[in-house]
């Protein structure tokens, strides 16, 4: 992907900015905010990591001026006030609906072919006040709640089980708030194994509770809005290093990712990417089971070269030497 827009500094654009950046998912990076200097300073500090992290996505902080994002592929909407302790996601609607509203018309004014992705609080609102205030369909407006929800209500479940979080799969469906949104406990599972059968039913219930009042937790705790996971939600998907968010008409370089979202037309239309039963031609099987498919290959070929050698082993010892030196 060429070109992403975040707009708005504070915790959670320059989380999703340096999450996009060290990811590679896009060529530049455009950080906005519209208090001076506060963009162009992160920028520049997160543009010194680059040698550090070994990333190569350039990283341009500007004040205020919209003219810069012109091309935008993606644009990351973080504006808008935090939660304090107490306060509900709802509460904002007054304050944020307003810059929602004004981000949106400006980067449309610049970007047409822009896909959106929403975080401002309340996060479902602002979405909707997006799709309705800019006409656009509704695929290319985004909200990172089910993302964020669902990383949440696995992390939940790694605690409880004492398991890694990445082998757990667990998804929330609903509106992103501490009364809307629905973990699905009974699709969750861990290794394949659905958690219901591992968890008691009291604890499984604390996991879903303690997902769903994730976010008031920690404004209680930091005194604000959380800022690592919202910003880690709003970039690349699981596993996303080198992987690219694409739209249906933006195909990344194949150097760039090997991911199967990220496939060139070339390869989707000529379905190189699926299995291929053919022995002879097995270019993408790669994990664990190709591995072990090798080394069963490699044993059989040293078999066959060492049968010789096994029946020669067998023969008297008398024999083993007849041949003459």
């Amino acid at each position: 992907m060429a070109k992403i827009t975040v707009v708005g500094a504070g915790n959670v654009g320059a989380t999703c900015a340096n999450v996009l950046a060290f990811n590679e998912v896009a060529d530049e990076i455009v950080l906005l905010d519209i208090k001076e200097g506060v963009s162009e300073g992160k920028a520049l500090d997160m543009m010194q990591t680059a040698t550090l992290l070994g990333f190569d996505t350039k990283i341009n902080g500007v004040t205020n001026d919209y003219t810069k994002t012109a091309g935008s592929d993606v644009v990351v909407i973080t504006s808008g006030i935090p939660r304090k302790p107490g306060m509900t996601r709802e509460e904002l609607i007054g304050v944020n609906a307003g810059i929602v509203k004004t981000v949106t018309e400006s980067v449309l004014a610049h970007s047409p072919n822009a896909i959106i992705v929403c975080v401002s609080n309340p996060m479902d609102t602002m979405t909707y006040l997006i799709q309705k205030t800019s006409g656009l369909p509704k695929n290319r407006i985004i909200g990172m709640g089910g993302a964020l929800d669902s990383s949440r209500f696995k992390c939940y479940l790694s605690k409880a089980l004492n398991a890694n979080p990445n082998e757990i799969e667990g998804v929330v469906i609903g509106g992103h708030g501490d009364t809307t949104m629905i973990p699905l406990s009974r699709l969750a599972t861990y290794k394949g194994v659905p958690v219901t059968q591992l968890l008691d039913k009291e604890v499984l219930d604390k996991v879903v509770a303690d997902t769903m009042v994730g976010g008031a937790t920690l404004t209680k705790m930091l005194g604000t809005s959380a800022w690592y996971a919202p910003g880690a939600a709003a970039g690349p998907p699981r596993r996303g290093r080198r992987a690219t968010l694409c739209s249906r008409s933006h195909y990344p370089r194949p150097e760039k990712s090997r991911s199967l979202q990220c496939l060139s037309r070339r390869r989707v239309r000529r379905k190189q990417h699926l299995y291929r039963r053919s022995r002879r031609f097995r270019p993408y099987r790669l994990g664990k089971s190709h591995r072990l498919q090798t080394q069963r290959r490699r044993n059989r070929s040293f078999q066959s070269q060492c049968r010789s050698c096994a029946q020669d082993q067998q023969r008297p010892q008398s024999l083993k030497h007849d041949l003459p030196i």
